[in-house]
């Protein structure tokens, strides 16, 4: 895999990642190349510029994206992002990436994904509700609870996807509660779903560990990333037994051989003026990179795109990957730790438990019926249960990793369905 150089540090494409491993279960699958054409790309893409008058009184001009990757199980489904880092090879990928991990989890959903690119750190509240605002409204012909539904992702949150509803509400006339998922619970949201990313993460770490006959208890972990999905995933890790020697987030990196205290460091995160690690207590500061090298059982990349690279992936010292961010793995780093012997919980079925729980309530929202959390918990975690033995038997019936197993998996129910469906 080609990579670009910036300041002197190589910068991979997701969007050439994710081709890669599709084109490697295309080949394991022997599928028909007609097909493979239709999958590679995605159906739709919606590009707007967005003007939004800022609190100076001045108009700026923002980038907005929508990608509609695939429909073809489904109503597509995915997350709206707001990061400087947003382009639409990003987003492109990260919509191929929502298609198989839908597929994979057994859910009736297609692939989307959005984007503005923007600081929202930098951006008073009002500014960005214009901001959500005008973008529902640039997309109020793609979104839809049949058609299109978006979520919370990096920079976005429930209150965003509470001025999505009543936008596109007021655009439509009625209240529309299921055109967006991750809303606040007064809103329709459902219970357990701010913890289902990292709960998955954690149900797919116990199911490895078991696999690999270990046991939690005099295990280890570095997480990546103190995000929702990282500070999540560190906390029921925990709670397994396994102990939690390393946590970073934009600040740095924060080791203590003897264990931390992730409950502390989330109310740390939460009482900190600037919501970082910065200035965290009774841990050793070291950089982000030199944290994905330390030595442990189990590690969980939870942050970006592309943290583990050829540069860096025969330095991982892990018996075990389980990722929690989107393609936190380039291409070419695949190899490098299949050759050392470190299995990796690859993300489209890691990190699938937030689309499971975002699926649950979509479902509550059109029954108008609510679910106890202890309910949601309990069904997402066989749901995920279920989809990590099919991909391990998966691989071990092709003899591949399981990333290559998950592609497989997903490629084979969407192309099974496109064939079926004979839409051409």
């Amino acid at each position: 895999m080609t990579a670009s150089m910036n300041s002197g540090t190589p910068v991979y494409n997701p969007l050439e990642s994710m081709n890669r491993r599709f084109d490697a279960a295309v080949e394991v699958l022997g599928l028909d190349v007609q097909f493979a054409n239709v999958l590679r790309v995605p159906d739709k893409v919606v590009m707007a510029n967005i003007p939004v008058t800022m609190d100076d009184g001045t108009i700026q001009v923002f980038e907005g994206y929508r990608v509609v990757h695939s429909h073809h199980l489904g109503p597509s489904k995915g997350g709206i992002r707001y990061s400087m880092d947003v382009n639409l090879d990003e987003v492109k990928a990260l919509a191929a990436w929502m298609t198989w991990k839908c597929a994979i989890v057994n859910i009736p959903y297609g692939g989307a994904k959005g984007g503005i690119k923007c600081n929202p750190r930098a951006m008073s509240k009002g500014e960005l509700e214009r901001l959500t605002r005008a973008y529902t409204r640039a997309m109020k012909d793609v979104f839809g609870p049949e058609t299109d539904i978006p979520a919370p992702d990096m920079g976005t949150g429930q209150q965003e996807m509470a001025w999505i509803v009543d936008e596109y509400s007021k655009i439509n006339g009625k209240n529309a509660w299921a055109v967006v998922t991750g809303k606040p619970i007064v809103l329709g949201g459902s219970l357990g779903r701010v913890e289902a990313t990292g709960r998955g993460v954690m149900v797919s770490t116990r199911s490895a560990l078991a696999k690999m006959g270990i046991k939690p208890n005099g295990a280890t972990c570095v997480v990546q990333g103190f995000g929702n999905v990282g500070s999540i995933s560190a906390k029921l890790i925990s709670q397994m037994g396994v102990k939690i020697i390393a946590i970073s987030d934009i600040s740095g990196g924060y080791y203590n051989e003897d264990g931390i205290d992730v409950n502390a460091a989330i109310d740390f995160v939460a009482k900190s003026e600037n919501r970082t690690l910065e200035g965290f207590p009774n841990a050793k500061n070291i950089s982000n990179g030199e944290l994905l090298e330390l030595e442990c059982t189990v590690l969980v990349p939870a942050a970006m795109e592309d943290q583990i690279t050829p540069e860096n992936a025969h330095k991982i010292r892990a018996k075990l990957i389980v990722e929690g961010a989107n393609g936190p793995t380039t291409a070419d780093a695949d190899a490098i730790l299949d050759a050392k012997g470190i299995l990796v919980v690859p993300d489209i079925l890691a990190n699938a438990g937030g689309v499971t729980v975002s699926y649950f309530e979509w479902v509550q929202n059109r029954l108008g019926y609510y679910w106890t959390e202890e309910r949601v918990n309990r069904r997402a975690d066989r749901v995920m249960k279920a989809a990590f033995d099919t991909i391990y038997n998966t691989s071990e019936k092709h003899k591949v990793n399981m990333r290559l197993a998950a592609y497989v998996v997903a490629l084979d129910k969407v192309a099974t369905t496109l064939k079926l469906r004979g839409s051409f």
